[in-house]
């Protein structure tokens, strides 16, 4: 009995943990909430616009988040690295951008990526290592160039990138925070239709993308 109830409060102070991490994201994500992540340009000013910028909209904060209940279901070591793969190289991707090289259609791959990372959860997808990392890395790289293309002459290139990062890895807190729930045979039904919910998401970005 004593074993069974202190696995019980075991059980509670983990979930009382997640819940503090995603409360705090989800309050860093809700200061401002447009359709879109990648409408306002002419930005002025370096950190502070940049950790601002990603919660600015809707499609970038589901594929941040998604990244993080991904990693949660996938485990270790992707628990880790996919917050880690996804900074690095939206990092790259606005470097990229602001060397004025040239990708795809942008909003394409950002409103795919959250089509994916949304199905990705729905089906509670277990990938190899090297490919769930690839995967997150390229949505990463359209996310970041798109932070890039859209830095205004006038802010700090270096400080306007590290805010947008640090934001980013946020938001992947929150949705390892989530990722919690996952623990209970209910939070993890709640957690697969979230990432449901995600993908309608990402599909409605995808249609705007390809009408606009």
């Amino acid at each position: 009995m004593r074993k069974l109830n202190f696995r019980r409060r075991a059980h509670l102070r983990t979930y009382s943990r997640g819940a503090a991490l995603t409360a705090a994201g989800l309050a860093l994500a809700l200061t401002a909430f447009p359709a879109q992540a990648h409408e306002g340009t002419g930005l002025a000013g370096g950190f502070a616009s940049g950790f601002v910028h990603p919660l600015k909209g809707l499609d970038h904060m589901l594929a941040m988040v998604s990244v993080g209940i991904w990693g949660a279901f996938l485990g270790r070591p992707l628990i880790y690295l996919l917050p880690m793969v996804f900074p690095g190289a939206m990092a790259f991707g606005a470097g990229v951008a602001m060397a004025g090289v040239q990708l795809p259609p942008v909003e394409l791959g950002i409103a795919l990526s959250v089509v994916l990372l949304g199905a990705a959860i729905l089906l509670a997808a277990r990938l190899p290592v090297a490919v769930a990392c690839a995967i997150v890395g390229l949505f990463a790289l359209f996310h970041g160039y798109s932070h890039g293309a859209e830095l205004p002459s006038a802010a700090d290139p270096v400080g306007y990138s590290a805010g947008f990062v640090l934001s980013t890895g946020l938001l992947h807190v929150a949705g390892i925070g989530l990722g919690v729930f996952k623990a209970w045979p209910a939070g993890v039904t709640a957690l697969r239709a979230a990432g449901g919910v995600i993908a309608a998401f990402g599909i409605w970005f995808l249609y705007g993308a390809m009408v606009a």
